[in-house]
């Protein structure tokens, strides 16, 4: 319930710790329980939602920054989904055809299968 009040769960833990996957902390979809974006949201109003609709693929989401802090470094799992609402974002897939990638509520055009690809999120303006 925590998460429920503050609304910024990226922001839990040390910010050294950039080798855990961050995003564990934005939702956990093995928990069962939906992160507060995911049960309240809508998904066009967050910059970034990658699902993985394929098999498992290594992904990595970083702020597109000076500072490059890394949000998720690691395997994403079928059926997974995440969550991000900082911008501006870079993000790379080891298989882009594994994911479903929805920027600022426009779904992204179908990358080729096993292969790797790479998005821009660009901060939205007003």
């Amino acid at each position: 319930m925590v998460n429920a009040l503050s609304g910024e769960p990226e922001q839990k833990g040390p910010s050294s710790s950039a080798s855990r996957p961050a995003a564990e902390d934005t939702e956990d979809t093995e928990s069962g329980e939906p992160s507060p974006e995911t049960a309240n949201s809508p998904a066009v109003a967050l910059p970034l939602v990658i699902r993985v609709t394929g098999p498992a693929t290594f992904v990595v989401v970083r702020v597109a920054d000076t500072g490059g802090k890394v949000l998720t470094q690691g395997t994403l799992n079928q059926g997974e989904t995440r969550n991000y609402r900082e911008t501006p974002l870079q993000v790379v897939a080891q298989n882009g055809g594994a994911l479903q990638v929805v920027i600022h509520g426009k779904v992204q055009p179908q990358k080729p299968d096993g292969r790797r690809a790479e998005w821009f999120v660009k901060a939205r303006r007003g």
